[in-house]
């Protein structure tokens, strides 16, 4: 996590995010540094616009957390209505499964950029 934490302060800074720059970084903070980590970490990030990818990241958490806890919510009251009614809400909770995998598409490509 160091790793990505440096090239965004490299980012914000508006400094070249290269293995030199990296390490340098690195340094400072105390971290040991592995070179390959380095270089891998700046060849996954030399296409990538970084400000757009941050808040495309800051948008999932709000959007997804909000919806995910209001479905953890009902799938609570539906278990512990399953020994009351046992039919009927069946196809509810098949269209809920099917809404968390949607909002799970919006953060799915940040994972590969930042490892």
């Amino acid at each position: 996590m160091e790793y990505v934490y440096a090239a965004l302060i490299l980012n914000e800074a508006d400094e070249e995010i290269n293995e030199d720059n990296l390490t340098d970084v690195l340094d400072a903070a105390g971290v040991d540094v592995e070179e390959s980590r380095v270089k891998a970490l700046v060849a996954a990030l030399e296409d990538v616009d970084i400000d757009e990818a941050v808040d495309e990241a800051a948008a999932v958490p709000a959007a997804g957390g909000a919806a995910g806890g209001a479905a953890a919510a009902e799938g609570g009251a539906d278990e512990s209505g399953d020994d009351e009614d046992e039919g009927g809400d069946a196809d509810a909770g098949a269209d809920e499964d099917e809404d968390d995998e949607d909002e799970g598409d919006g953060g799915e490509g940040l994972g590969e950029l930042f490892g």
